[in-house]
C-alpha cells in the first residue's frame, strides 16, 4: 500500500475545509449560549443557580466585618436559663420580671421579641376561677361577693401588659401560608394599605395566615415585626423581607420595627424606579424619615434584603454580645450595664426550634439574623440584588465571548493563557468592588465557569488544529504497522498487505503482578526507570522470536504471532518468548529483592486459534491488530493465571501446536462462556532437556490427583495430593484442588458433570 493510498479521501479534505472555520467559534458559542439562557431566565440552569449561592456565601465570609458591634446585645433564653427556670414556655410573671430588669435596672433603649405570646396564660389559676364562677354561677350575687377580692388582683397576662404599656417594647409575630390560613392574636396596625398606595402597589412577599400576640398585648405595645426569613431552594437563609403582605396591608419585620422604633423614625415611604409606569410590581427601595434626613433602603424584587451577616454565629461568634436570661433575672448584671443599647430577646436551645440554616453554619441562632439586620441597618449597609443584575450578568457574558473570539489561534499557549486569566481576575476583582464598595451583589458564577468552559474549548481545539498535521503523518506510518517489523516490510512492500483477513495465530498477553504495591513505594523517576527497564527486556524477548507486539496497556503487554510476516511455528515461538520473559522476571524480581523493593511478578496467557488481523481503526488513529473470540480467550486465560497459583496458561491448541521439548502440566477443563466445547488448559513448567527427577515425581503424582479428580474419586486423590502440598506448600495450584476435592466429597458424584468448569474470569 503506497502513501497515496493512505491519505486522506478527497470529500474529508473538503469537510475540514469548510468545518474547521465554524469550529472554534463554536467552542466558545456553546458555553456562552448555555450561561446566556440561565441568565435571561430562558432556560434557567439549577447547576449554575446554586453555584452562584456558593459564590455569595464565599463572597459574604470574605468580606465580612467579623468584630462585635456594642450596639445590640442578645438576651439568650439558653438552656441554662431552661435549667434554672423550667421549660418554655415561661409564665408572664417571669417575663414580666425579665423585661422589668431590661427596661428599668437595665434602661435599654429598645427591646425586640423574636418570641410570640399567642395564647393566654393560665397559671395563675385567676382565669380559670373567673371562667369557673361564670358558668357555675352566673347570677349568685354571694359567690360574686364572696371571691371579688381575689377576682381583683392582676393575672400574669395583665401583669406582662403592665410592665411593656407605652414602653419602646417591639413585640414579634410570625406569618404563615396553608390552605386553611389559620390566623391567631392579634396583628399591628399594618404601615399602609392598599387603599393607602392607590395604583402605586408592588410586589411583596404574601402570607395568608398569621400568629400573632394576644390583643391585650398589642393594644400595650402597638409596634410589632414578623420574623419571617426567606428560605431559598437549598434551604439557606440568606435574606429577609422587610415589607410583606397579608390581605390588604403591608406590615414591617422585627429587625425594621427595632431600627424604626430605636432612631425614632415615624414613617416609611416606598420609591418606584424613575419613569416607571403606575402599574410596575417592584420597589427601587424604602426611605425612612428621620431627624437626620431621610434614609434610603434598596430592596429587591420582594421588598427583601441580604442579611449582612458580621461572623460565625453563636456566644462564641464574636459578633454580638450575649447575655443568659438567667443572669439578667438574677440581677447578675451590673445596674445599667444595657443602657441605651438594644436588645433582642432570643433563643439558642436546640429545644426551641429556633436554629436555621445560613451561609455562615447550618445551626445559627434565629435571633442573631435579626441583629445582623439591624446592624446593618444602623450602618447603612444591607447588600442587595439590584433590578438590572439581569443585564448585568448578560452584558459581561457578551464581552467575554467577544474577547475569546478575538484571541487569535495563532498566539502562544501563555498569550492566550495569561489573557483568559487577567480577564477572569477583572471579572472578580470588578465584582468584588462594587460588593465592597456598594453592598451589590451581582452574579458571577455564571460568568467565570463559561469563561472558564470556552477558554479551555477553544484552547483544546487550537492545539487539535495546530497538531493537525502532525498527527496525520505520523499516523501514515506509524499507526499501521509496528517499528520492529517496518524494515522488513519495506524490502518487499508488494508482500503484504493490511487488508483485514482471518489466520490462524497465537497471540499473548502479560500482566504484571504487584504492580499497584510497587509504585505506592516508589518515586516517579525510579519507577519510570523500572517500567522502562521492563518494559525493554520483555520487548526484546518478544521480538528475538518474531513477535508482534500489539499495545502497551499499562502494566499489560498484548503480542501475536504469525502477522504480518507469515510463519508456521508461531506457537512455538510465543511459548518461547514466554519462557524468555519468565527468565526476564527472575532477573528483576531478584533486582527488586536487593531494593528492597515489593515483590512483582508476571501472568501470561496464550491461545492459538482463528483471527482476524489487519488495518483497524478510525480515520484519526489506526492500528495493526488482532481481533475475535480467540484473542478474548488468551485474554481471559491471563486472567486465571492468578486463579490457578502460576504464571503461565496456555490452551490446548498452542500446546499441541507448539511441539515437542516442552514439559506441560495439566490445570483444568473449561468451558468459555457462550461455548459449549470444553478446553483443556496447561502451564509450561520448563524445556524437557532441564526437567528434573524431583520435577518427574511430583507431576506424576499431580497426574494421580488430576485423574482421580476428573473420575470424582476423591479417595483416590487424597494421598498424592498430600504428598504435593507438603512438596509445595505454596502452589497454588495444589491448594485450590485441595479445596475442590474436598467439596467433590462431600457433594458425591454428580452423573451430568462432563469434568469441566465455566472460565468467566476476564
Amino acid at each position: 500500500m503506497g502513501v497515496s493510498d493512505m491519505q486522506m479521501p478527497a470529500f474529508s479534505v473538503l469537510w475540514w475545509r469548510w468545518i474547521s472555520p465554524i469550529l472554534g467559534p463554536m467552542m466558545v458559542a456553546l458555553p456562552m449560549v448555555w450561561a446566556l439562557g440561565h441568565a435571561s431566565g430562558l432556560a434557567p440552569s439549577e447547576t449554575l443557580t446554586r453555584l452562584e449561592a456558593m459564590a455569595y456565601d464565599a463572597r459574604l465570609k470574605m468580606f465580612m466585618p467579623g468584630r462585635l458591634d456594642d450596639r445590640i446585645v442578645i438576651v439568650d433564653i439558653d438552656e441554662a436559663s431552661l435549667a434554672q427556670h423550667g421549660r418554655w414556655p415561661w409564665n408572664r410573671q417571669r417575663m414580666a420580671e425579665l423585661l422589668e430588669q431590661l427596661l428599668h435596672t437595665q434602661q435599654a433603649a429598645v427591646i425586640g421579641m423574636d418570641v410570640v405570646f399567642a395564647e393566654p396564660d393560665e397559671s395563675s389559676g385567676l382565669q380559670r376561677l373567673q371562667t369557673w364562677i361564670a358558668q357555675h354561677h352566673p347570677n349568685d350575687s354571694a359567690w360574686q361577693t364572696a371571691w371579688q377580692p381575689l377576682l381583683d388582683q392582676v393575672d400574669n397576662d395583665e401583669r406582662f401588659a403592665q410592665v411593656i404599656q407605652d414602653q419602646a417594647v417591639v413585640l414579634g409575630y410570625y406569618f404563615s401560608s396553608d390552605r386553611e390560613g389559620a390566623r391567631a392574636g392579634q396583628l399591628p396596625t399594618p404601615l399602609f394599605t392598599d387603599q393607602d398606595l392607590g395604583e402605586r402597589r408592588f410586589n411583596a412577599t404574601t402570607w395568608n395566615g398569621y400568629g400573632s400576640n394576644l390583643p391585650l398585648f398589642a393594644q400595650a405595645a402597638p409596634q410589632a415585626g414578623f420574623f419571617n426569613p426567606l428560605v431559598d431552594n437549598d434551604g439557606v437563609v440568606r435574606s429577609f423581607p422587610l415589607i410583606a403582605r397579608h390581605e390588604k396591608g403591608y406590615y414591617e419585620s422585627l429587625a425594621l420595627a427595632v431600627y424604626r422604633r430605636y432612631q425614632q423614625l415615624p414613617a416609611v415611604q416606598v420609591h418606584h424606579p424613575d419613569n416607571a409606569p403606575s402599574d410596575y410590581p417592584y420597589l427601587e427601595s424604602i426611605s425612612l424619615n428621620g431627624p437626620k434626613g431621610q434614609q434610603f433602603i434598596e430592596v429587591d424584587a420582594r421588598t427583601a434584603s441580604l442579611i449582612p451577616f458580621r461572623g460565625p454565629g453563636g456566644p462564641n461568634g464574636g459578633s454580638f454580645t450575649y447575655i443568659s436570661a438567667h443572669d439578667v433575672m438574677a440581677g447578675n448584671l451590673p445596674p445599667g450595664m444595657l443602657e441605651g443599647l438594644i436588645v433582642l430577646i432570643g433563643t439558642t436551645a436546640p429545644g426551641l426550634l429556633d436554629l436555621r440554616a445560613t451561609p455562615m453554619s447550618e445551626v445559627y441562632p434565629g435571633v442573631e439574623t435579626h441583629a445582623n439586620m439591624l446592624s446593618g441597618l444602623l450602618d447603612q449597609r444591607l447588600p442587595v440584588k439590584p433590578d438590572y443584575a439581569r443585564g448585568y450578568e448578560i452584558t459581561v457574558l457578551l464581552i467575554c465571548a467577544a474577547v475569546l473570539l478575538g484571541l487569535r489561534r495563532q498566539q502562544a499557549v501563555w498569550q492566550q493563557t495569561t489573557s483568559l486569566l487577567a480577564l477572569t481576575g477583572l471579572i472578580a476583582g470588578l465584582n468584588a468592588w462594587l460588593y465592597v464598595r456598594f453592598q451589590l451583589v451581582l452574579p458571577v458564577a455564571s460568568c467565570l465557569l463559561a469563561l472558564a468552559m470556552a477558554g479551555s474549548l477553544k484552547m483544546a481545539y487550537g492545539y487539535w488544529v495546530e497538531g493537525q498535521s502532525k498527527r496525520h503523518l505520523a499516523d501514515l506510518f506509524g499507526a499501521y504497522v509496528p517499528p520492529e517489523l517496518v524494515s522488513q516490510m519495506v524490502q518487499a512492500p508488494d508482500q503484504y498487505s493490511m487488508t483485514a483477513s482471518e489466520q490462524a495465530l497465537t497471540v499473548m498477553f502479560s500482566d504484571m503482578r504487584g504492580f499497584t504495591r510497587l509504585s505506592e513505594s516508589l518515586s516517579p523517576t525510579e519507577l519510570q526507570t523500572m517500567l522502562n527497564r521492563v518494559f525493554t527486556e520483555l520487548s526484546m524477548a518478544i521480538r528475538s522470536h518474531n513477535g508482534t507486539i500489539d499495545k502497551f496497556m499499562g502494566d499489560c503487554v498484548m503480542a501475536f504471532w504469525g502477522a504480518p510476516i507469515p510463519s508456521t511455528q508461531h506457537a512455538r515461538d510465543a511459548v518461547l518468548s514466554a519462557l524468555s520473559m519468565r527468565r526476564v522476571m527472575q532477573t528483576l524480581q531478584a533486582h527488586s529483592e536487593e531494593k528492597g523493593w515489593s515483590a512483582i511478578g508476571m501472568g501470561i496467557g496464550i491461545h492459538t486459534g482463528l483471527m482476524c488481523v489487519g488495518d483497524m481503526g478510525s480515520a484519526l488513529r489506526r492500528s495493526y491488530t488482532v481481533i475475535g473470540d480467540a484473542v478474548n480467550l488468551g485474554a481471559r486465560l491471563e486472567s486465571a493465571s492468578k486463579f490457578y497459583g502460576v504464571d503461565l496458561v496456555v490452551s490446548q491448541s498452542t500446546r499441541d501446536a507448539a511441539g515437542h521439548g516442552f514439559v506441560w502440566q495439566v490445570l483444568d477443563k473449561v468451558k468459555v462462556k457462550g461455548k459449549t466445547q470444553a478446553i483443556t488448559i496447561y502451564t509450561l513448567r520448563g524445556t524437557a532437556d532441564a526437567q528434573t527427577a524431583t520435577l518427574k515425581a511430583e507431576l506424576a503424582l499431580w497426574d494421580t490427583v488430576w485423574q482421580a479428580w476428573q473420575d470424582q474419586d476423591p479417595v483416590a486423590a487424597q494421598a498424592p495430593l498430600n504428598a504435593l502440598l507438603q512438596m509445595a506448600p505454596d502452589h497454588g495450584l495444589y491448594a485450590l484442588y485441595a479445596q475442590r476435592i474436598e467439596a467433590q466429597a462431600v457433594q458425591g458424584k454428580n452423573p451430568m458433570w462432563d469434568g469441566s468448569m465455566a472460565l468467566d474470569r476476564k
